[in-house]
């Protein structure tokens, strides 16, 4: 499958199949199931798979183009294609070839999804979860405050901190488990204000045995803020689909009501979007400042597009099947997405300066 054909093939699969049912997909996690076997039907959650295995391992620019055509059409598709595709990457990544043979061919195979559960790493103070080494791999206990996908992923990736602060990072079932290996309870699905389908759960970890075959990888302290630095951009694309759907009611709202003031601002709102996507490709080799200003930009022309997709569609908005207070509320989602002390303050200039 050749590039082009794999953004084709999303965007016909999205237009036909997913907007239509957006709002539902948003509120209900059967529809969004359905939505995200459709990507898997068509290979679309493969594409971190290195060929070898049977994927796809399509290059970064055309994973950031089909990361900002899936948020166009349905943010909570989006949010939960991207835990999977960010396990399956970090599993390709993984010095366990046995572990690679076996899930990495098995996400090919349309058999296995991933979701991730590590961004407790970045909270300070005493660790969430910890890891005690074992004759045969680690002890696992603690609580994972925020996992995404249940009943929807298959397993999860988990970090544990060791006694070192090195983590070590594994695959473990996303279910209710208890047998001698330990035991893993996941809590009530969270309510949230967007996003609510995609199933956000806790999970609680007593002597979990992580053994050799299920270990990913080990990493040093202070690992995920390393990572956070090299990936400010990481959520950008998806950022970008969100002022893409919130342009795209802006659009249909002015040629519905034939209102110049409607198109205006949409005109406005585009040239501002066009000006960022221009500057997004050379951005990877700017300046740490820059690439937060950058982050910050995208974040605030989101609220932007979303807000005035509320205002041009008057009370209707308010109602939860309306695709502006959706889009609205993404944009609230892609704030916060792998928020770091730095992307909060950045993005707090750009509130207070812009």
């Amino acid at each position: 499958m050749i590039t082009q054909d794999i953004l084709n093939n999303t965007e016909t699969y999205l237009k036909n199949c997913v907007a239509p049912n957006a709002e539902i997909i948003d509120s209900d996690s059967k529809a969004l199931k359905a939505a995200l076997v459709g990507l898997e039907e068509r290979s679309l959650l493969a594409l971190r798979v290195p060929e070898k295995w049977g994927g796809v391992d399509i290059d970064a620019a055309t994973f950031n183009e089909y990361q900002e055509l899936t948020a166009r059409y349905s943010g909570a598709l989006c949010f939960l294609q991207t835990q999977h595709h960010s396990a399956t990457s970090m599993l390709a990544n993984s010095d366990n070839e046995m572990l690679k043979r076996r899930y990495l061919r098995a996400i090919a195979l349309r058999e296995l999804r991933l979701g991730i559960g590590f961004s407790h790493l970045r909270r300070s103070g005493n660790p969430s979860v910890t890891a005690i080494p074992s004759e045969d791999g680690y002890l696992l206990s603690g609580k994972v405050p925020w996992v995404t996908g249940f009943g929807l992923f298959q397993k999860f990736i988990i970090a544990a901190v060791l006694p070192d602060d090195r983590a070590v990072f594994g695959l473990v079932p996303f279910v209710n488990s208890e047998s001698e290996s330990g035991k893993i309870t996941f809590g009530e699905i969270m309510q949230l204000i967007a996003m609510n389908s995609t199933n956000t759960v806790t999970a609680t970890l007593t002597n979990w045995l992580l053994d050799e075959a299920q270990i990913i990888s080990i990493k040093p302290a202070g690992w995920i803020s390393e990572n956070d630095r090299q990936k400010i951009l990481y959520f950008v694309p998806a950022t970008f689909g969100c002022i893409q759907a919130g342009l795209d009611i802006i659009k249909a709202v002015a040629q519905v009501k034939n209102s110049s003031a409607i198109a205006n601002a949409f005109q406005t709102l585009e040239h501002k979007f066009d000006r960022l996507k221009e500057n997004f490709p050379q951005s990877k080799s700017s300046s740490k400042a820059e690439q937060l200003a950058l982050r910050a930009k995208s974040i605030d022309l989101a609220v932007r597009c979303g807000h005035a997709a509320v205002a041009v569609s008057g009370g209707a908005a308010n109602s939860k099947m309306h695709p502006a207070g959706r889009v609205y509320r993404e944009a609230l989602v892609y704030t916060v997405s792998g928020q770091t002390q730095d992307v909060m303050a950045a993005t707090l200039d750009r509130i207070l300066n812009s």
